[in-house]
């Protein structure tokens, strides 16, 4: 099968001078050579900028724009997204990792099994970039599913912006979560493989005060943004307290 599709990969960035140059690499690694990166600067203030436009003078498929002012992850993904070219987008944060054959292993997959989102199981590593564990998935994840935890790491979803449309993320707590919550619903369902393809960057700052604030943003999406009925909404809750209380430190 001939790889000619173009996919952009959407990377929103923050004083991300630590990690950006080791998530610039691992695109520029890719065995799939058709990408364009677009990297949007959300106002830094260390020299991120000047790590990034050493690889855009280098590399005409690396993209830089620079935000005026900051607003915030979402936003910057979403002027990335606008700016997309390609048939298929995927996402990398500033402080992640692809591994070599991650865009070839999952464009083959959608092409040879009409699957229009795909993704993968991936890694946790620390700022160190040590490794801490492996996140396993699930082959099929349906819509259903996903409201019941979380499945899909963002780090590795790749869609068919062709067939489906560019989906844009809402400004409100795990905004990644209810985008692919939006696809999923458009489709029945989504695909995954099996092997590691990515290395997600855990940050230690205060778990048990994000676990409550996202306990209070998943109960806020089921009644206010998927509209469930009080009764599923308490059912998908508990599955997803459920799921939470066993997931691997560091899941996306």
């Amino acid at each position: 099968m001939l790889l000619i599709h173009l996919v952009t990969v959407v990377t929103p960035s923050y004083n991300s001078s630590p990690f950006i140059r080791e998530t610039i690499e691992s695109v520029l690694a890719q065995t799939y050579k058709n990408w364009e990166m677009i990297i949007v600067d959300d106002g830094s203030s260390d020299n991120s900028q000047e790590i990034i436009r050493e690889y855009t003078a280098q590399d005409e498929r690396i993209k830089l724009i620079v935000n005026k002012e900051n607003v915030g992850a979402s936003k910057s993904r979403n002027i990335a997204i606008a700016e997309a070219r390609g048939e298929y987008i995927a996402f990398l944060d500033s402080d992640d990792i692809w591994l070599a054959d991650k865009l070839k292993n999952q464009i083959v997959l959608m092409q040879e099994n009409d699957v229009l989102l795909s993704y993968s199981a991936y890694r946790t590593i620390d700022d160190k970039s040590e490794g801490i564990g492996t996140f396993p998935v699930k082959e099929k994840v349906t819509y259903e599913d996903m409201l019941k935890t979380s499945s899909i790491g963002t780090l590795t979803t790749i869609y068919n912006v062709k067939e489906l449309g560019k989906f844009y993320f809402e400004d409100i707590g795990h905004e990644d979560y209810v985008m692919k919550l939006q696809i999923l619903k458009k489709i029945k369902y989504a695909q995954g493989i099996m092997e590691p393809l990515a290395k997600y960057r855990v940050h230690d700052n205060g778990l048990s005060n994000n676990k409550l604030k996202a306990a209070r943003w998943q109960w806020h999406i089921y009644r206010n943004v998927e509209n469930l009925s009080f009764p599923k909404s308490i059912y998908y809750f508990l599955n997803y307290a459920y799921f939470g209380f066993f997931k691997y430190k560091g899941r996306s």
